[in-house]
């Protein structure tokens, strides 16, 4: 049985309050479709259905099981879940959706669960993967890539500056003793590689967020799902995308202001008449948790929202 992990939505009424347009109302007895694309634990799920219509219907997506159980809980048939990576909701009608919302990253229960690997605070099997039924772990990536290959996944999504010794620890590491297999392992090869760390900060911090963004392709899974939204979504409908670390924040960024900034070529027809090219997105702006939220839950500090309509281009 799972034990009760404890999660706190970030951002919770914010992102939420963000997905209606309410310059947009619906035909009376219209049914409209959200999609939530990271369900987690359903903090945003919950607060969303109570604020619909009886006609409305809310999609979920995740592809962890534990979360999939959770969701299995909601007792309400305008909801569904569906156990699949958050880039499937580009296999939604296209321009049939009201509203997506991301929140990235890992959930407190995915954090806080040893047995899970996500983190260093609790000696665990090093696995880190969003779906525990498929695909490779951790360490079993570890017990075969080469030095050069760990150096760049570290330096890549961890930033970290000291990414060619840790990769050269693991791999002696791995010839000397057999591989690393554990969260309590991996972070002492960390620290005795890493010469030097910003004050209050463990070292292993920004090698353990590489290894768990390389081993799940969140990049990659955050750009696919971008593109979905932009296709599923209906003229007015809302993008709300919730981040916790600067690679998702500048890859959410880019992606509104490509989408949203007029692109002019002065051999255009239209630019000869004076007229600009319309555009599929409207940046709404950003938005962070206040100081009573980060007070109240610190994992919330490092978060940003970035909000965005979809136009009738």
């Amino acid at each position: 049985m799972e034990t009760s992990w404890i999660h706190t939505t970030v951002l919770l009424n914010e992102a939420v309050e963000a997905l209606f347009n309410k310059q947009a109302q619906p035909e009376p007895g219209a049914a409209r479709t959200f999609v939530d694309a990271t369900f987690g634990r359903g903090g945003h799920s919950r607060l969303l259905l109570s604020q619909l219509g009886p006609q409305d219907r809310l999609v979920a997506f995740d592809r962890d099981p534990q979360a999939v159980a959770a969701a299995a809980q909601i007792a309400d048939p305008r909801f569904s879940i569906r156990h699949e990576a958050f880039h499937a909701l580009a296999e939604l009608p296209e321009a049939s959706v009201a509203g997506v919302l991301m929140d990235l990253g890992v959930s407190s229960p995915q954090i806080d669960d040893p047995a899970r690997g996500f983190s260093f605070r609790a000696d665990g099997p090093l696995d880190m993967r969003m779906d525990t039924t498929r695909g490779t772990s951790v360490a079993e990536w570890l017990a075969t890539a080469d030095t050069t290959t760990i150096a760049e996944v570290i330096r890549d999504y961890g930033e970290e500056r000291f990414a060619v010794p840790i990769a050269k620890a693991i791999v002696a590491r791995r010839q000397e003793r057999g591989p690393v297999s554990t969260t309590a392992e991996l972070a002492q090869l960390v620290a005795g590689a890493v010469k030097t760390r910003e004050p209050g900060k463990d070292p292993a911090t920004r090698t353990f967020q590489a290894l768990r963004i390389h081993i799940n392709a969140e990049l990659e899974e955050l750009q696919q799902a971008l593109s979905g939204a932009l296709r599923v979504l209906a003229p007015g409908g809302r993008l709300a995308v919730i981040s916790f670390h600067s690679l998702e924040d500048r890859i959410v960024k880019q992606f509104i202001a490509r989408h949203a900034k007029e692109t002019v070529d002065r051999r255009s027809p239209d630019w000869m008449l004076g007229k600009s090219a319309a555009m599929p997105l409207k940046s709404l702006g950003r938005v962070m948790p206040s100081a009573a939220e980060v007070q109240a839950n610190p994992r919330a500090r490092s978060a940003v929202m970035r909000v965005a309509e979809r136009t009738a281009a």
